[in-house]
């Protein structure tokens, strides 16, 4: 297997909204076709396939709930299915995992059910789904793990989300050395705190956070979905094919 020159085609979970969706329109826009997941937002997902289609790439969702590990390993037949259908090809580019949920509790708060779903969303999910999909992807290829600012700084609250993508980023470690006979790299992209619905919408809907927010941030602004889906395409452009198992951070200089 070799990486296609043209029209690359990259794998996006959590693609329907927010981050996912942003990242998803910038590699569109640079001429990678998208491959998507979505877990409810069937509107949203239809609504992106249709923008995507725009700007004269090719586009498919597909159902999955990275909660439920079980269901991997039909996912992977389905991918199989469509890359040979809609893209008439046998494995894709480039895999992001990007699908979360959040959680804000104190340490003394938290249950094991809420952490036992912090870590299959957040840890487990990227695990088993690379390691299902690493025979559809390209040699050559990328990986990009989303993980968090709040892997390097503590916000009280943040205890099982924050040690849950600190995991990722080692385990994006490994990956790049694991896979590096392939010459797949792997890479982090930690977002800082960014204007989504993410949280209830907390950062983009509450003031008082947002300014809170800027004032810990050098460049003086919460981030915005667009920050994170071009920093994920810079990522994945040919000329950033040397970057292998980094940590980057795209938070504007938050808690600096």
């Amino acid at each position: 297997m070799t990486t296609s020159r043209n029209n690359p085609i990259a794998l996006i979970t959590g693609g329907s909204r927010g981050l996912g969706r942003s990242m998803a329109l910038h590699l569109a826009e640079r001429g990678t076709d998208i491959l998507f997941t979505y877990r409810a937002a069937v509107a949203e997902a239809n609504d992106l396939i249709g923008r995507i289609h725009a700007l004269g790439r090719k586009a498919v969702a597909l159902q999955l709930d990275v909660a439920d590990s079980a269901s991997f390993d039909a996912f992977g037949h389905a991918v199989a299915t469509e890359l040979e259908r809609s893209f008439g090809r046998k494995n894709f580019d480039y895999l992001v995992n990007n699908a979360g949920t959040s959680l804000h509790a104190s340490i003394a708060e938290t249950t094991a059910a809420q952490l036992d779903e912090i870590y299959s969303v957040h840890f487990k999910a990227p695990f088993l789904l690379t390691q299902r999909l690493l025979p559809l992807i390209a040699d050559g290829g990328r990986i990009v793990n989303i993980s968090s600012g709040l892997a390097r700084m503590t916000l009280p609250g943040s205890s099982a989300y924050g040690a849950m993508k600190a995991a990722v980023e080692t385990l994006t470690r490994y990956m790049a050395k694991e896979l590096g006979e392939r010459r797949i790299t792997a890479n982090v992209i930690a977002p800082g705190a960014i204007e989504t619905d993410f949280s209830g919408g907390m950062v983009r809907d509450n003031p008082e956070v947002n300014q809170r927010i800027a004032s810990m941030t050098a460049l003086g602004r919460v981030g915005l979905p667009d920050d994170v889906g071009g920093a994920v395409a810079m990522l994945l452009a040919p000329e950033s094919g040397w970057i292998n198992a980094q940590r980057i951070e795209v938070s504007g200089g938050m808690g600096l």
